[in-house]
């Protein structure tokens, strides 16, 4: 039968094309997978047990008790380097057009407050508020693994969630949430997604880091949310049943403003998940094992995750901070290398032939970047870029990745001459989990032939191994940044209400908040 004898008998066009497709898609399609993974029509129908992986995530959430003073001392000092970097944020219009209830003008009684602003909003556009804000200078801390990330991006949905059911419970006459309950629910949040990330590399499959965000809020706002075990299980289901988020917009050409609001959109996105699980909405228990269907199958070639060691708090112990320069963590030792050589070649910039940068694996897959820088999203990512400031200026602020910036001739010049190799020694000591080491070493030779004497820096200032020096730049950061947003006198309210560990703890949420609120 032709065309003509379909639309004479009336059929369709679309019923005709499929009628006559019929015989292609036969030989297309074959017919086992039609029945595949079943030889009866109930046997893989029995709905199985939770995933184990699952399980061990909610058991640590709900009911680990963190006995780790450390911890908890590294937690206080993450709190506030995290909001105060999220306070200098707004700073810039391009965070700021994101803000905002969703049909404006709306504020929800005994919602989330937004630190920095006078949004009260529901939890979960909060915590993209909180979220997005804190990561958006690239300046809270960091998680280098197999897989790396921001462990505190999980604050956006720990302290909005904190926040409204503290402001709930007072409005009904109950005791809120303390601050001591945020800082376990960080410590928390940071355990989980560091210990996936120590042995699992999910950029090596194209997947974010920020997908582990979303699972690690999940299930830290469920234990705030006071859900069940089973509950739990089902919210974390769904986290991982959304897939991985692409890292497309973090990698050249597609590099852009994403990146700096991905966290957000995850850790708000586990909130309505969690939400979501409190009505006894069902979940999904083999979401990661399913064959064909489930996760490891779909992203991980069949792969399942290695988990090297038991949930404790080892990741807020060992967590990295950014206290020197809002830039990815992999190039701190760089910047902090460039400007201990700035003073010898401020003045014979023109004189450089070459400069040759050794440091390891997962900076020279990642962050070394030839051609065009399109958007400060491009350059607080590139290696030579900010070794190419640092030498210039002797100083690197979240401003140098703005276009005036950019458009100095002297950077691109630089950023010609240098040469990345990685160092198979550092790469081998930055996977080691003893000393987790972030090393850069930059050696600049003349055009006469002579050369400086090579700067390595091997430890970034944030880390553990110099933790002791850094605590007090911590709270010289914070400082400097609430400067950029408040008065002197509501300075001081944040700074009594937030130096002070015990009184910290001890402080409603929401009152902590609202020190905050403008």
């Amino acid at each position: 039968m032709n065309r003509l004898n379909f639309i004479k008998t009336g059929l369709t066009a679309g019923a005709a094309y499929s009628l006559l497709r019929l015989p292609a898609l036969a030989a297309e399609t074959p017919a086992t997978p039609a029945l595949r993974g079943t030889t009866s029509g109930t046997a893989d129908n029995v709905r199985p047990p939770p995933d184990s992986v699952m399980v061990d995530i909610a058991e640590y959430a709900l009911n680990y008790k963190i006995t780790s003073d450390e911890a908890y001392s590294t937690a206080h000092y993450d709190l506030i380097d995290t909001l105060g970097g999220g306070i200098a944020a707004l700073s810039f219009k391009a965070c700021t057009k994101l803000f905002g209830p969703v049909v404006p003008g709306t504020i929800v009684p005994n919602g989330s407050k937004v630190p920095g602003t006078s949004y009260q909003l529901d939890p979960i556009n909060a915590a993209f508020h909180i979220g997005a804000m804190n990561r958006w200078l690239d300046y809270n801390d960091a998680w280098l693994a197999a897989e790396w990330g921001h462990p505190s991006d999980n604050l956006g949905g720990i302290l909005a969630t904190a926040d409204w059911l503290s402001r709930t419970a007072v409005a009904a006459g109950k005791p809120p949430l303390v601050m001591h309950d945020v800082l376990t629910a960080m410590i928390k949040a940071h355990e989980i997604q560091g210990i996936i990330s120590n042995e699992t590399s999910f950029n090596q499959v194209g997947i974010d880091h920020v997908t582990l965000v979303r699972v690690a809020s999940t299930a830290v706002v469920s234990q705030l949310l006071g859900l069940s075990r089973d509950q739990t299980i089902n919210a974390l289901s769904h986290a991982w049943a959304d897939g991985g988020i692409l890292r497309v917009y973090r990698h050249s050409p597609n590099v852009g403003s994403r990146k700096s609001w991905a966290a957000g959109d995850a850790t708000s996105r586990a909130v309505r998940l969690a939400l979501m699980a409190r009505t006894g909405e069902m979940g999904i228990p083999s979401v990661l094992t399913a064959k064909e269907w489930g996760f490891y199958d779909v992203l991980f070639k069949g792969k399942p995750f290695t988990i090297n060691q038991p949930y404790g708090s080892y990741v807020m112990e060992n967590v990295l901070f950014k206290i020197s320069y809002p830039a990815g963590f992999h190039i701190q030792t760089a910047a902090e290398a460039a400007i201990k050589i700035y003073p010898q070649v401020k003045d014979r910039l023109n004189d450089i032939k070459k400069i040759t940068i050794r440091t390891h694996e997962s900076t020279m897959r990642y962050l070394v970047k030839r051609g065009p820088l399109n958007n400060p999203a491009d350059r607080d990512h590139s290696l030579q870029y900010i070794v190419a400031v640092a030498l210039i200026k002797g100083d690197l602020v979240a401003e140098d990745y703005e276009d005036d910036v950019a458009r100095d001739p002297r950077i691109d010049a630089l950023r010609e001459k240098m040469f990345p190799v990685e160092d198979k020694q550092y790469t081998k000591d930055y996977y080691d989990p003893a000393k987790r080491s972030n090393p850069n070493a930059i050696l600049v030779e003349f055009n006469d032939g002579t050369k400086l004497p090579e700067v390595v820096v091997e430890y970034p200032l944030g880390h553990r191994r110099r933790r002791q020096e850094a605590l007090p730049q911590i709270i010289d950061k914070f400082k400097e940044n609430i400067a950029k947003h408040y008065s002197a006198g509501q300075q001081q309210r944040i700074l009594d209400a937030s130096i002070d560990r015990a009184r910290l703890e001890a402080m409603p949420v929401h009152t902590y908040v609202d020190t905050y609120v403008v």
